[in-house]
């Protein structure tokens, strides 16, 4: 039987952040041929576990997360619980993944960012210390993909704040700043970008396709143990 995928997204009360979502469980579903599902680890329902309760067999449950924080490694495992699904088999938050790093340098040159502009990778934030690491790995890579220093900002809970770091990185008086946003859809987040001093604001991640590409390869390293035999 071939598991269900059941991605596993935040949620927001912002309809283009669902909508985003919504498009993206169908982009991922196409690539995979494998049945989607969608469950919100906050704000809104059905939740992960819910979700996950409403499917008969193997679950492969992919965190469409960029850092394994709170919600991945805490709530994800919670909801599933509750539900009587902790046999899904839950994948690693998506994290620094080269194609989500090539996606966020791709945005920032759709927004006019050229060399010579200071950049900031703008994430959600978290009070794991683990999570803000990954999110300072993303911004190494997207240092070596864009040949320049990339800091890091975030929106909410860890320092420094989006418009700090943009203060921090206008290294000279007329140095343009871009803002590279570490999320993955529209939503309140990305709405503090315009608000943080930047020139420019890179768009959202999605509906990049190696954000797809992604969740697929976390998926399929994962499905063939969800159906092996115990």
């Amino acid at each position: 039987m071939t598991p269900t995928l059941l991605l596993a997204v935040h949620g927001t009360r912002d309809p283009r952040g669902t909508a985003a979502a919504r498009a993206l469980a169908r982009r991922v579903a196409h690539r995979t041929g494998a049945p989607v599902r969608l469950g919100f680890a906050d704000v809104r329902g059905p939740d992960v576990g819910e979700a996950a309760a409403a499917v008969d067999g193997p679950i492969v449950v992919v965190p469409a997360f960029l850092a394994a924080g709170y919600h991945v490694g805490v709530d994800i495992p919670a909801q599933l619980q509750r539900a009587g699904r902790a046999d899904a088999r839950l994948t690693p938050a998506l994290g620094g993944d080269a194609r989500l790093v090539a996606a966020a340098a791709h945005r920032l040159h759709q927004a006019g960012w050229h060399p010579g502009d200071a950049v900031v990778l703008a994430a959600a934030g978290s009070s794991d210390p683990n999570a803000l690491d990954q999110v300072a790995d993303a911004a190494d890579r997207l240092s070596g993909v864009l040949g320049t220093r990339v800091t890091t900002g975030y929106v909410t809970t860890a320092t420094p704040s989006v418009p700090d770091a943009v203060a921090r990185a206008r290294r000279r008086p007329r140095q343009r700043v871009a803002i590279a946003a570490w999320l993955l859809a529209p939503g309140l987040f990305h709405r503090r970008l315009a608000e943080a001093g930047a020139d420019l604001v890179a768009a959202p991640l999605c509906p990049d396709d190696g954000v797809v590409a992604a969740i697929a390869a976390r998926y399929h390293s994962a499905a063939v143990a969800a159906v092996a035999p115990a």
